[in-house]
């Protein structure tokens, strides 16, 4: 520790003052009064409130926990729920009121709040509130255990040079993450126009299907295993929605499933070449099963459409389907509120526009080429946002070990 640094708690540098419960029963007011309420959900990862939904107090209810608020001097830190979130209220909403779930520091003389903002950013403060927290039906980090975590403290003067050195290199972080995630999403946004314009903009030639009749004559498409139990180690790979990606197939995490239920959905046992397309759920995915996916299955959320490969291309439909045209007419097409999903007798009438096979073939060589340059740049992309995110931690560590 730097020379001149003293450890200090929290509870040594500010008083901690928790939020209040509304009373029970009470529903908070949407129009606005002079009484903003402040829930977790209003907390932001920058350190400022989200105004768009604020919940007010009547002026009774105020009246009762009228204590239970902030100013713009303190800093508010969320002890219930998602951890640590802190941060600052602009003078506007100087006075609301705290939810239970977060507490304030009343800063005592000699500390600046935004050095102590940036400490709840960092490592250290992450892992002590970590070893403080109680984990029940959701996690709680007390009050008293909240004031019991320690940094090293320097004077008030260096504590401003420290945030202003933060606040400087922050900004230009910030900056610099927002224009990596412009051309993250340009990137993929850039391929999908290229994508919707190759089948917008067709030569002759090209004859409208439905889908079903490019199947297997054989096979049929269909959904998947309906209740796929317990995770059973050595089992036979189970893909789900979380695998089947957009124009990919991530086996991250792939679950896998009992041989003998397998067996009971033979149907939908993978033999490599089938198209996998999401209908419940998180819709969007679709993808080709690769020859190594041979023996594998599916979820009721997947459907597999058997393409017959000797008419037709595995990846031509994908793409097909993956663009923009179809993905419109599936919206049309699906059904439920809280639950979405699309139908498998939709899916069979999904119109597919078909070219020769010479042409199919083309096109495939041609999106899979630029697919692979977009994969490229979003790489690039990821690992500058990783690069900026590791960068914010070491300087965070910097500062409060006396070294930046």
């Amino acid at each position: 520790m730097k020379a001149g640094w003293e450890v200090r708690q929290l509870s040594d540098i500010a008083n901690v003052k928790g939020g209040k419960r509304v009373p029970k029963g009470y529903k908070l007011e949407t129009e606005p009064t002079d009484h903003p309420y402040l829930t977790v959900s209003s907390f932001t990862d920058d350190g400022t409130i989200d105004t768009s939904e604020l919940r007010y107090l009547s002026p009774e209810v105020f009246a009762q926990i009228a204590r239970y608020t902030v100013s713009s001097n303190d800093l508010f830190v969320s002890i219930a729920g998602t951890i640590g979130k802190a941060g600052s209220v602009p003078p506007e909403l100087d006075g609301a009121n705290l939810t239970e779930n977060a507490c304030k520091l009343v800063f005592k003389p000699g500390i600046c709040r935004d050095f102590i903002y940036y400490f709840t950013k960092s490592h250290d403060f992450a892992l002590q509130a970590a070893a403080n927290t109680r984990v029940a039906a959701q996690p709680k980090l007390a009050l008293e255990r909240l004031g019991t975590i320690a940094l090293a403290v320097p004077d008030l003067a260096e504590q401003r040079r420290i945030v202003g050195i933060l606040d400087e290199a922050f900004d230009g972080i910030a900056t610099a993450k927002a224009n990596a995630e412009k051309n993250l999403q340009n990137a993929r946004a850039l391929f999908e126009s290229h994508l919707q314009t190759v089948f917008t903009h067709r030569g002759e030639g090209w004859e409208q299907k439905l889908l079903a009749s490019l199947c297997d004559p054989t096979r049929v498409i269909t959904y998947g295993v309906i209740l796929l139990g317990g995770d059973v180690p050595g089992g036979v790979p189970c893909l789900r929605t979380s695998n089947v990606r957009w124009l990919r197939i991530d086996t991250e995490g792939i679950k896998r499933i009992a041989p003998s239920l397998s067996a009971e959905f033979g149907r939908t046992v993978l033999r490599g070449g089938e198209v996998l397309v999401n209908v419940r759920g998180t819709l969007g995915g679709v993808s080709v099963a690769t020859p190594e996916m041979a023996g594998w299955n599916v979820s009721r959320e997947v459907a597999v459409v058997p393409v017959e490969v000797s008419r037709i291309n595995p990846e031509f439909v994908a793409y097909w389907i993956g663009a923009g045209v179809s993905q419109h007419w599936l919206g049309g097409v699906k059904k439920g509120a809280a639950y979405v999903g699309i139908n498998i007798e939709d899916l069979r009438l999904l119109p597919v526009k078909v070219p020769g096979p010479a042409k199919q073939l083309d096109i495939v060589r041609h999106l899979a080429s630029m697919q692979t340059e977009t994969h490229r740049l979003e790489s690039i992309y990821r690992q500058k946002l990783a690069a900026l995110d590791a960068l914010k931690k070491s300087l965070l560590d910097r500062a409060f070990t006396g070294v930046l």
